[in-house]
Protein backbone atom coordinates (compact mmCIF):
# COMPACT_ATOMS: atom_id res chain seq x y z
CA UNK A 1 0.00 0.00 0.00
CA UNK A 2 1.33 3.42 -0.96
CA UNK A 3 0.05 6.99 -0.71
CA UNK A 4 -1.95 6.71 -3.94
CA UNK A 5 -2.36 2.96 -4.47
CA UNK A 6 -4.28 0.95 -1.91
CA UNK A 7 -3.32 -2.48 -3.23
CA UNK A 8 -1.73 -4.88 -0.78
CA UNK A 9 1.51 -6.79 -1.56
CA UNK A 10 0.97 -9.29 -4.35
CA UNK A 11 -2.17 -7.64 -5.75
CA UNK A 12 -0.31 -5.76 -8.50
CA UNK A 13 1.06 -7.77 -11.44
CA UNK A 14 4.49 -7.19 -12.97
CA UNK A 15 2.78 -6.27 -16.25
CA UNK A 16 0.72 -3.06 -16.17
CA UNK A 17 -1.48 -1.47 -18.82
CA UNK A 18 -2.05 2.22 -18.08
CA UNK A 19 -4.94 4.13 -19.66
CA UNK A 20 -5.41 7.70 -18.54
CA UNK A 21 -9.10 7.30 -17.73
CA UNK A 22 -9.83 5.10 -14.68
CA UNK A 23 -13.17 4.09 -16.19
CA UNK A 24 -11.37 2.95 -19.32
CA UNK A 25 -9.24 0.81 -17.01
CA UNK A 26 -12.44 -0.72 -15.65
CA UNK A 27 -13.84 -1.33 -19.14
CA UNK A 28 -10.58 -2.85 -20.38
CA UNK A 29 -10.24 -5.13 -17.35
CA UNK A 30 -13.82 -6.37 -17.60
CA UNK A 31 -13.51 -6.86 -21.36
CA UNK A 32 -10.06 -8.43 -21.71
CA UNK A 33 -9.12 -10.02 -18.37
CA UNK A 34 -10.38 -13.15 -16.69
CA UNK A 35 -11.56 -12.72 -13.10
CA UNK A 36 -10.62 -9.04 -12.78
CA UNK A 37 -10.48 -7.75 -9.20
CA UNK A 38 -10.44 -4.10 -8.20
CA UNK A 39 -7.20 -3.58 -6.28
CA UNK A 40 -7.22 0.21 -6.05
CA UNK A 41 -9.81 2.97 -5.83
CA UNK A 42 -7.88 5.61 -3.88
CA UNK A 43 -8.97 9.07 -5.07
CA UNK A 44 -11.10 7.37 -7.70
CA UNK A 45 -8.09 6.08 -9.64
CA UNK A 46 -9.18 2.55 -10.41
CA UNK A 47 -6.86 -0.41 -10.82
CA UNK A 48 -7.78 -4.03 -11.59
CA UNK A 49 -5.78 -7.25 -11.62
CA UNK A 50 -6.78 -10.38 -13.50
CA UNK A 51 -5.33 -12.78 -16.03
CA UNK A 52 -4.97 -12.77 -19.81
CA UNK A 53 -4.17 -16.11 -21.44
CA UNK A 54 -2.98 -17.28 -18.03
CA UNK A 55 -0.69 -14.28 -17.43
CA UNK A 56 -1.24 -11.91 -14.50
CA UNK A 57 -2.04 -8.37 -15.67
CA UNK A 58 -2.95 -5.17 -13.88
CA UNK A 59 -4.82 -2.41 -15.71
CA UNK A 60 -4.45 0.83 -13.75
CA UNK A 61 -5.46 4.40 -14.56
CA UNK A 62 -2.80 7.09 -14.72
CA UNK A 63 -4.88 10.26 -14.82
CA UNK A 64 -4.31 13.07 -17.32
CA UNK A 65 -0.89 14.56 -17.88
CA UNK A 66 2.68 13.63 -17.01
CA UNK A 67 2.63 14.76 -13.35
CA UNK A 68 -0.28 12.43 -12.62
CA UNK A 69 1.22 9.51 -14.53
CA UNK A 70 4.53 10.05 -12.76
CA UNK A 71 2.91 9.51 -9.36
CA UNK A 72 1.33 6.18 -10.31
CA UNK A 73 4.20 4.86 -12.42
CA UNK A 74 6.73 5.65 -9.67
CA UNK A 75 4.70 3.80 -7.04
CA UNK A 76 3.92 0.87 -9.34
CA UNK A 77 7.59 0.43 -10.17
CA UNK A 78 9.26 1.20 -6.83
CA UNK A 79 6.71 -0.20 -4.39
CA UNK A 80 4.76 -2.82 -6.34
CA UNK A 81 7.45 -4.36 -8.54
CA UNK A 82 6.11 -3.45 -11.99
CA UNK A 83 8.48 -4.57 -14.76
CA UNK A 84 6.49 -3.80 -17.93
CA UNK A 85 4.32 -0.69 -18.28
CA UNK A 86 2.35 -0.04 -21.45
CA UNK A 87 0.38 3.15 -21.89
CA UNK A 88 -2.88 2.56 -23.76
CA UNK A 89 -4.66 5.76 -24.69
CA UNK A 90 -5.95 8.14 -27.30
CA UNK A 91 -4.01 10.71 -29.27
CA UNK A 92 -4.47 13.39 -31.88
CA UNK A 93 -2.98 12.76 -35.33
CA UNK A 94 -0.50 15.32 -36.66
CA UNK A 95 0.16 13.85 -40.12
CA UNK A 96 -2.32 13.73 -42.99
CA UNK A 97 -1.66 10.06 -43.72
CA UNK A 98 -2.60 9.04 -40.16
CA UNK A 99 -6.31 8.33 -39.89
CA UNK A 100 -8.94 8.04 -37.18
CA UNK A 101 -8.85 4.65 -35.41
CA UNK A 102 -5.28 4.02 -36.63
CA UNK A 103 -2.83 2.76 -34.00
CA UNK A 104 0.43 4.59 -33.29
CA UNK A 105 3.37 2.81 -31.64
CA UNK A 106 5.49 5.52 -30.05
CA UNK A 107 9.16 4.89 -30.76
CA UNK A 108 10.16 8.20 -29.15
CA UNK A 109 8.32 10.91 -27.22
CA UNK A 110 9.32 14.57 -27.54
CA UNK A 111 8.26 17.17 -24.98
CA UNK A 112 8.79 20.74 -23.85
CA UNK A 113 9.20 19.58 -20.27
CA UNK A 114 8.42 16.63 -18.02
CA UNK A 115 8.47 16.00 -14.26
CA UNK A 116 11.99 14.64 -14.88
CA UNK A 117 13.27 17.90 -16.37
CA UNK A 118 14.67 18.98 -13.00
CA UNK A 119 16.88 15.89 -12.92
CA UNK A 120 18.24 16.31 -16.44
CA UNK A 121 18.74 20.07 -16.03
CA UNK A 122 20.45 21.33 -19.20
CA UNK A 123 20.42 17.91 -20.90
CA UNK A 124 17.82 17.21 -23.59
CA UNK A 125 17.34 13.54 -22.74
CA UNK A 126 15.71 11.50 -25.55
CA UNK A 127 13.19 9.07 -24.01
CA UNK A 128 12.28 6.09 -26.15
CA UNK A 129 10.32 2.85 -26.05
CA UNK A 130 11.68 -0.56 -25.14
CA UNK A 131 12.79 -2.12 -28.41
CA UNK A 132 11.55 -5.63 -27.57
CA UNK A 133 8.07 -4.34 -26.74
CA UNK A 134 8.01 -2.11 -29.82
CA UNK A 135 8.99 -4.95 -32.13
CA UNK A 136 6.49 -7.34 -30.56
CA UNK A 137 3.71 -4.75 -30.82
CA UNK A 138 4.53 -4.15 -34.49
CA UNK A 139 4.33 -7.90 -35.13
CA UNK A 140 1.03 -8.15 -33.25
CA UNK A 141 -0.45 -5.25 -35.20
CA UNK A 142 0.65 -6.78 -38.51
CA UNK A 143 -0.89 -10.12 -37.54
CA UNK A 144 -4.20 -8.37 -36.84
CA UNK A 145 -3.96 -6.32 -40.07
CA UNK A 146 -4.39 -3.19 -37.95
CA UNK A 147 -3.46 0.04 -39.72
CA UNK A 148 -0.41 1.05 -37.67
CA UNK A 149 2.24 3.78 -37.68
CA UNK A 150 5.58 3.63 -35.87
CA UNK A 151 7.59 6.75 -35.04
CA UNK A 152 7.87 9.79 -32.82
CA UNK A 153 5.06 11.39 -30.86
CA UNK A 154 4.77 14.61 -28.86
CA UNK A 155 3.81 14.56 -25.17
CA UNK A 156 2.26 17.93 -24.41
CA UNK A 157 2.03 19.65 -21.04
CA UNK A 158 -1.35 21.17 -21.92
CA UNK A 159 -4.60 20.05 -23.49
CA UNK A 160 -5.79 23.46 -24.64
CA UNK A 161 -2.71 24.29 -26.67
CA UNK A 162 -2.10 27.85 -27.87
CA UNK A 163 1.13 27.17 -29.74
CA UNK A 164 0.20 26.68 -33.41
CA UNK A 165 3.80 27.43 -34.31
CA UNK A 166 5.00 24.47 -32.23
CA UNK A 167 2.39 22.15 -33.72
CA UNK A 168 3.56 23.25 -37.15
CA UNK A 169 7.14 22.30 -36.32
CA UNK A 170 6.08 18.95 -34.86
CA UNK A 171 4.22 18.17 -38.08
CA UNK A 172 7.14 19.39 -40.18
CA UNK A 173 9.49 17.03 -38.36
CA UNK A 174 7.31 13.96 -38.83
CA UNK A 175 5.73 13.68 -35.39
CA UNK A 176 2.81 11.27 -35.78
CA UNK A 177 0.55 12.35 -32.94
CA UNK A 178 0.15 14.26 -29.71
CA UNK A 179 -0.84 13.01 -26.25
CA UNK A 180 0.07 13.94 -22.68
CA UNK A 181 1.82 11.10 -20.83
CA UNK A 182 4.29 8.91 -22.74
CA UNK A 183 7.48 11.00 -22.43
CA UNK A 184 7.52 10.77 -18.65
CA UNK A 185 6.65 7.08 -18.72
CA UNK A 186 9.68 6.49 -20.94
CA UNK A 187 11.87 8.62 -18.63
CA UNK A 188 10.87 6.59 -15.59
CA UNK A 189 11.31 3.28 -17.39
CA UNK A 190 14.88 4.25 -18.34
CA UNK A 191 15.64 5.41 -14.81
CA UNK A 192 14.39 2.21 -13.17
CA UNK A 193 15.48 -0.26 -15.90
CA UNK A 194 12.00 -1.50 -16.72
CA UNK A 195 10.18 -1.86 -20.06
CA UNK A 196 7.75 0.73 -21.41
CA UNK A 197 5.76 1.38 -24.55
CA UNK A 198 2.90 3.64 -25.59
CA UNK A 199 0.24 2.10 -27.85
CA UNK A 200 -2.17 4.82 -28.94
CA UNK A 201 -5.42 4.98 -30.88
CA UNK A 202 -6.06 8.07 -32.99
CA UNK A 203 -9.28 9.67 -31.73
CA UNK A 204 -9.02 13.06 -33.44
CA UNK A 205 -7.01 14.82 -36.13
CA UNK A 206 -5.24 18.17 -35.76
CA UNK A 207 -4.97 18.68 -39.52
CA UNK A 208 -8.53 17.88 -40.59
CA UNK A 209 -10.50 18.52 -37.40
CA UNK A 210 -12.10 15.07 -37.64
CA UNK A 211 -12.86 13.31 -34.36
CA UNK A 212 -14.45 10.10 -33.16
CA UNK A 213 -17.75 10.51 -31.29
CA UNK A 214 -17.33 9.63 -27.62
CA UNK A 215 -19.46 6.49 -28.02
CA UNK A 216 -17.19 5.20 -30.79
CA UNK A 217 -13.95 5.73 -28.89
CA UNK A 218 -14.42 2.81 -26.53
CA UNK A 219 -15.35 0.34 -29.26
CA UNK A 220 -12.36 1.48 -31.36
CA UNK A 221 -9.81 0.79 -28.62
CA UNK A 222 -10.03 -3.00 -28.70
CA UNK A 223 -7.21 -3.46 -31.23
CA UNK A 224 -4.89 -1.24 -29.19
CA UNK A 225 -5.42 -3.26 -26.02
CA UNK A 226 -5.07 -6.60 -27.78
CA UNK A 227 -1.81 -5.43 -29.37
CA UNK A 228 -0.50 -4.24 -25.99
CA UNK A 229 -1.32 -7.51 -24.24
CA UNK A 230 0.15 -9.63 -27.02
CA UNK A 231 3.36 -7.56 -27.04
CA UNK A 232 3.77 -7.78 -23.27
CA UNK A 233 3.99 -11.55 -23.34
CA UNK A 234 5.60 -12.16 -26.74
Amino acid sequence: MTLHIGATPGEIAETILMPGDPYRAKWAAETFLDNPKCVNDVRGMLGFTGTWCGHAVTIHGSGMGMPSLSIYANELIRDHGAKTLIRIGSCGAMQEHVGLRDVILAMTASSLSTPSSGIFRELNFAPCADWGLLRAAADAAEAKSTRTHIGGIYSSDVFYDERPDLNEQMTRHGILGVEMEAAELYNLAARHSVRALAVLTVSDHLQTGAALPSKDRESSFGDMIDIALTAAFA
